[in-house]
């Protein structure tokens, strides 16, 4: 497995791509509300990212091996869908959640964040899944440093998810990122302590956990793209983007709007100015 390390100039053009991914949910937030259609939230972001940022929507014309090109500039996955929705002209509706993925390019170098949106009056069991899914991320990112492993992060989240009546998607998984959309290592978000990869200070890898509230079973839509949960179970996901730093980690994607950190987060980070 060749995992790159990035040098501390290419550490400053991720936090610059992560950063700005993180501005194109913060620009979308407003918008997501009952009626909007998740076209229009595609538009209002591939017109944000390309106009306002100088950015590249990443899964645009995106095309991994045995798929058709990706046709949106972002990924929006209501209700039970697990990911890659592809944004349609289906108005949003009061109470749906929505993940909303976004991966930009800024001068070759890719930033990955996704977050949970609920419209309108959410239920009570929507709104528990979007914010344990949350805390899940948040577990398995204070998980993150030098001499650690990528099973502790994986074990961390499963355990946490399990024990709160929910079970983790095991075909999708967080990667490693940077002039790549996707490179090495798999950041699997279930396993066992102390197995897989030993993490050093310069790795950058997704942490993005998609928890069911029902069972783990999902399925892919004839869209080619879409994933979705097979008892149609709600489905939720966050994403951050994470450097092992020499002391712990530091979340590359967090910006002005970003949701707040959770209170039991006490590992060291930084956000970038």
């Amino acid at each position: 497995m060749s995992i790159t390390i990035k040098t501390g100039a290419e550490i400053d053009a991720m936090r610059v791509a992560g950063r700005l991914a993180s501005e194109v949910l913060d620009y979308l937030t407003p918008f997501v509300k009952p009626g909007v259609t998740t076209e229009e939230l595609d538009r209002l972001a591939h017109d944000y990212m390309v106009n306002v940022q100088g950015t590249i929507p990443a899964p645009l014309n995106y095309a991994p091996g045995g798929h058709k090109p990706y046709p949106k500039s972002i990924c929006t996955s209501i209700n039970h869908q697990v990911c890659h929705g592809i944004p349609n002209d289906r108005p949003l509706k009061d109470g749906d959640i929505v993940n909303i993925d976004i991966t930009v390019i800024k001068d070759g170098w890719h930033g990955d964040t996704s977050r949970m949106f609920i419209c309108g009056n959410g239920s009570i069991a929507a709104k528990r899944l979007c914010a344990f899914t949350y805390d899940a991320m948040w577990k398995g990112i204070a998980k993150v440093k030098p001499g650690a492993r990528l099973g502790d992060i994986g074990h961390t989240i499963q355990t946490f998810a399990e024990n709160n009546g929910f079970s983790v998607v095991r075909e999708f998984c967080g990667h490693g990122i940077g002039r790549k959309f996707h490179e090495e290592p798999q950041v699997l978000h279930y396993g066992r302590p102390g197995t897989l990869e030993e993490l050093k200070p310069g790795m950058i890898f997704t942490i993005e956990p998609m928890i069911n509230a029902g069972k783990k079973d999902i399925k892919s839509l004839g869209d080619g793209w879409t994933i979705v949960t097979k008892d149609r179970s709600l489905s939720a996901q966050w994403e951050h983007t994470v450097l092992v730093t020499e002391t712990g980690y530091e979340v590359l994607t967090l910006s002005a709007g970003s949701p707040p950190i959770p209170d039991f987060v006490t590992a060291p980070q930084t956000t970038s100015a």
